[in-house]
């Protein structure tokens, strides 16, 4: 998803522009006045990123997280790449010199996977693998599971890998992280999303509802009168630890799906048509 887009502006757009565009989508686009909730929910995240310099500027120059980038130089497998394209050594220049580079042997990086819970993801996860590598030694894995970690972000374990090339420093593991998909909340960024049924009549009168967070918490939900199907309902502080200071917390949003009752008696039904005349 382009934030820029979906606000339908342009990378040297100003915060004043951002904002307008914002405001003007935002009002286009919210469910209380019948537009669409994933759209809106779109344009809220687009406009919670580009509003905040720091996030933009995350955003703009995307940095690899938990150490998981090689600095510099070029990135594994480019020099593999340029041996093939001028015959081996690595660097195309060699043989203008009269000379062929050798290519250094090195250890390889060995990529591995797991999958957690998203209450895993939650809390972080402390965890001890064993590995066999690829000269047959085992190696034991301490691995530290930041809380707040997405699905599909990778962690560096530097020093941990591959072995078999004598005196050269050991490959790496890049251990990628599923997070399996939860029967009641989705995710998007740091904030938690799920859908609570409401009877109509506790959506026309209003209703104070009983709702739990993902860390187990029982949060008491005023649903206000007048209620409309697919209005989003927030509670700050219950969503995912930002990963990176697990001080700030996302938001739980609570999207309304209104139910209608199909087991009125004759009576509540002669009184429903008596309210609606």
């Amino acid at each position: 998803m382009d934030h820029y887009n979906t606000l339908g502006v342009n990378k040297n757009s100003s915060p004043d522009d951002i904002k307008r565009a914002y405001r003007k989508l935002a009002s286009q686009h919210h469910p209380d006045k019948g537009g669409d909730t994933k759209k809106f929910q779109e344009v809220e995240e687009a406009y919670r990123t580009l509003s905040d310099p720091d996030k933009r500027a995350q955003y703009d120059n995307p940095q690899p997280q938990f150490n998981g980038g090689f600095g510099g130089g070029m990135p594994p497998g480019f020099e593999d790449i340029f041996g093939q394209m001028f015959g081996g050594g690595g660097h195309p220049f060699g043989n203008m010199f009269g000379q062929r580079p050798q290519q250094q042997a090195r250890n390889r990086i060995l990529n591995i996977q797991t999958v957690i819970t998203l209450e895993e993801a939650f809390n972080g996860k402390d965890m001890i693998a064993n590995l066999q590598l690829p000269t047959g030694r085992d190696q034991v894995l301490e691995i530290k599971i930041p809380a707040g970690i997405s699905d599909g972000m990778t962690l560096r374990l530097a020093g941990m890998g591959d072995d078999s090339v004598p005196n050269a420093p050991r490959g790496d593991i890049h251990l990628t992280v599923q997070v399996q998909q939860h029967h009641t909340f989705g995710r998007q960024g740091d904030d938690l999303v799920r859908t609570i049924d409401v009877n109509c009549i506790d959506a026309i009168l209003g209703k104070t509802v009983q709702i739990s967070a993902i860390n187990g918490a029982l949060l008491d939900i005023k649903i206000p009168p007048g209620t409309q199907h697919g209005q989003i309902l927030a509670a700050a502080g219950y969503g995912m630890p930002k990963v990176n200071d697990n001080r700030f917390k996302g938001r739980m949003l609570l999207s309304i799906n209104i139910t209608i009752p199909t087991n009125f008696t004759d009576t509540q039904k002669e009184l429903l048509k008596q309210l609606t005349i």
